[in-house]
């Protein structure tokens, strides 16, 4: 483990002797989080489907009470498949707003009904949601270096997650803020911001590099 100066630079030393982001803390759920699912990237719809949603949820809470319901919410949002999520109705709502092992926020529940609708028919427009998202990545030259916890945090937004959030405003979606749609672009792996020195940032950027964007 490190000591208080290690931590402020931002990575911490695990029992394993690897150097990770400060922000998984060691805990074991939230280690295998940043291990194997953060900054690895996606072109799954329904897993982007999903994680805007879980971004949209975390709103005003931290995003480990989110990772350990996240099985709740899946149950309780049928896997987040858009389509039969789009057909939920008041029952339903009534449903979830009774689960104590999800977030019960109604306003929020409401929204991942209404995105679901919102993606289907953007389907069913023939835009793909996965080609959308991966459109706002940004140029690799007008990235700033993740060296520590100070330049990672000052990207809590960035000009492509605020164009990203104002196309999916325009097109009716709802809890997709510049803040948010930053963090989702973070774990889907449109960006690779694990710090310099991670034991992870090296392998996100191969996966990167071979990953096939959507068209």
């Amino acid at each position: 483990m490190t000591d208080d100066a290690d931590a402020r630079d931002g990575l911490l030393q695990g029992p394993d002797g690897a150097w990770r982001c400060w922000w998984q803390g060691e805990k074991d759920d939230y280690r295998r989080y940043h291990d194997e699912e953060w900054g690895r990237p996606v072109a799954d719809p329904r897993t982007l489907f999903e994680k805007l949603c879980l971004e949209g949820f975390q709103s005003g809470l931290s995003w480990l009470t989110i990772l350990r319901k996240r099985e709740n919410f899946r149950a309780g949002f049928a896997g987040f498949d858009i389509d039969r999520v789009a057909d939920f109705g008041e029952d339903d709502v009534a449903r979830l707003l009774a689960d104590a092992g999800i977030v019960r926020h109604k306003a929020k529940i409401l929204s991942v009904i209404n995105n679901a609708r919102r993606a289907r028919a953007m389907r069913d427009a023939g835009v793909s949601l996965a080609a959308l998202v991966w459109s706002y990545e940004p140029d690799p030259a007008t990235r700033p270096p993740v060296c520590d916890r100070a330049s990672l945090s000052a990207l809590g937004r960035t000009p492509e997650s605020t164009a990203l959030s104002k196309r999916l405003l325009k097109d009716g979606w709802s809890f997709v803020g510049p803040t948010t749609v930053y963090a989702f672009m973070q774990s889907m792996g449109v960006v690779n911001d694990h710090l310099e020195g991670c034991c992870c940032r090296a392998p996100v950027e191969a996966l990167r590099a071979a990953f096939v964007r959507p068209r």
